[in-house]
């Protein structure tokens, strides 16, 4: 039988200062959090300005955007989120700030498999 999915949400943290990760995560176990899954990315923004030429005149307008960033995946209960949310702007700098990160949630509604909860 499925894990209960009552009021978990999957919260998503796009992490453009991938040299904050290990201090991010550092914030995290002290919030008990002991589980992520952590993915390379990079914005669209990038993708478009290097890689198609019919793009490359917008290059100008990504020039703040990093190459690479970090997508962190956590499963979590929803009364986290605030102080996830909190952890992270004091890692990585205020979230209202073009190039720290980004911060989204998602209702979860199954979860099955092996998944520590927080």
């Amino acid at each position: 039988m499925p894990l209960s999915s009552e009021k978990q949400k999957l919260l998503i943290l796009i992490l453009n200062k991938p040299e904050c990760l290990q201090a991010l995560f550092s914030v995290l176990v002290e919030l008990g959090i002991s589980g992520a899954t952590v993915l390379d990315s990079e914005g669209m923004g990038k993708i478009l300005a290097q890689d198609i030429p019919i793009f490359a005149g917008v290059r100008n307008l990504f020039s703040a955007t990093r190459p690479k960033n970090k997508t962190i995946l956590i499963s979590l209960h929803e009364e986290m989120i605030p102080l996830v949310a909190q952890a992270f702007e004091e890692t990585v700098g205020p979230l209202a700030e073009p190039g720290n990160g980004i911060i989204l949630s998602l209702p979860v509604e199954l979860i099955k498999g092996s998944v520590e909860r927080s």
